[in-house]
């Protein structure tokens, strides 16, 4: 072995402060007893000697070097997380809002037709021109739901509210073409059932979209740990008694009724059944005074009664308290009512009532297209207002 080997093999753990110092060199230039030799022999190359590290000040800072580097690499995989997550919020987002829109166009096609069905006087080409515009909009609706790119955890969700839109396209289609279809027929019944059956594609519509949208959606957006957003709601058919097989079919007749889209032949009236307060449910009287309770919920139900032969739309409901110095008046609206039917129509959320004042609630149910009889369209109650017993 040589000086250099020697040098190589001289490894140092420790600073120059704890190095040991080596033996001495007596006067003369002749080593202590025991020197490099072997067995303390003489001058042969020296044994290579590995030193040991002295104290522990090196491994307190190895473990804290290691420390440190842990420490980095935590708070990066962190950080990382973090902003994975606030970019996935922001897609889910983004898309609930793109999809929210096309939902909300959609319920407006819906609450139209519901508008054009009810429209007193609907001649049959208002009706198909109307109705083949709706079918336009709700086919441009399924086409913009297409060509979202929904996140990918909610592709299947995104599936169900295409399907749903599609139901709605089909509905409307199938009314139209019914209507047309029937245009020359005097088959009420069958017209009126064949409508129901479309109408009926239109309430699955929305189920499919709360149920399988709205529900997969959610429950997606839970296990994938997005937080504080909501999958967009879409009703279509607010009013689900409106596509029944008896309410479509009265609607035909109204339709095709009249050659002009006029009023229908046969007798026509609405007649008030009755006005009941409520939470208390006492009917008013118009001979007997009657005393009401004051409170937060107070309400006043009118009912109404088709008394004619044909479906009735739109009707208009009054109700007022002439109180002082003025009077209190609302006025509600029904949709559509069928031959013999009763509906009500709830006032709430009145001002302050006269309070131990005697005075009335006058009730009038305005006459329907025509309505030659409007003898029992009108009441008044006299009634007082008092307080709650406190």
């Amino acid at each position: 072995m040589t000086v250099h080997d020697d040098d190589i093999l001289d490894f140092d753990f420790v600073d120059d402060e704890t190095r040991e110092l080596a033996p001495t060199t007596r006067p003369g230039g002749t080593r202590p007893p025991g020197g490099d030799g072997p067995r303390g022999g003489g001058g042969g190359p020296r044994r290579p000697q590995f030193r040991a590290p002295h104290g522990i000040t090196p491994l307190l800072r190895l473990a804290g070097l290691v420390a440190l580097a842990i420490l980095v690499v935590v708070l990066l995989a962190i950080w990382v997380q973090g902003c994975a997550a606030e970019d996935d919020q922001t897609t889910y987002s983004a898309y609930l809002g793109d999809v929210g829109e096309v939902g909300r166009d959609s319920a407006k096609v819906g609450a139209d037709l519901a508008t054009l069905l009810t429209t007193p006087g609907l001649a049959q080409t208002e009706l198909e021109t109307k109705l083949g515009g709706f079918v336009q909009r709700q086919q441009l609706d399924v086409e913009r739901a297409r060509d979202l790119d929904p996140p990918g955890p909610l592709t299947p969700a995104h599936a169900y509210a295409v399907q749903a839109l599609e139901l709605r396209v089909t509905g409307l289609q199938g009314m139209l073409d019914t209507f047309r279809a029937t245009k020359d027929t005097d088959d009420q019944t069958a017209a009126g059932q064949q409508l129901a059956a479309h109408g009926t594609r239109l309430e699955a519509s929305d189920v499919v979209w709360r149920d399988l949208f709205q529900g997969t959606a959610t429950a997606t957006m839970t296990t994938e740990g997005v937080e504080g957003l909501n999958a967009p709601a879409s009703v279509f058919v607010e009013n689900p008694d409106l596509y029944t097989a008896r309410s479509m079919s009265s609607i035909w007749q109204r339709v095709h009724g009249a050659s002009t889209g006029g009023t229908p032949g046969g007798l026509h009236g609405s007649a008030l059944a009755y006005t009941e307060v409520q939470p208390a449910g006492v009917q008013l009287s118009t001979t007997t005074e009657t005393k009401i309770t004051i409170s937060t919920d107070l309400a006043f139900e009118v009912g109404v009664t088709n008394s004619g032969e044909n479906q009735e739309v739109g009707v208009k409901v009054k109700l007022t308290i002439p109180a002082q110095p003025t009077a209190i008046a609302k006025t509600g609206t029904i949709d559509v009512i069928d031959p013999g039917e009763t509906k009500t129509v709830t006032f709430s959320d009145f001002p302050d009532f006269p309070f131990g004042e005697n005075t009335t609630v006058q009730v009038t149910v305005e006459p329907v297209a025509g309505e030659t009889n409007t003898g029992n369209n009108t009441a008044e109650y006299p009634v007082v207002f008092t307080l709650e017993p406190s």
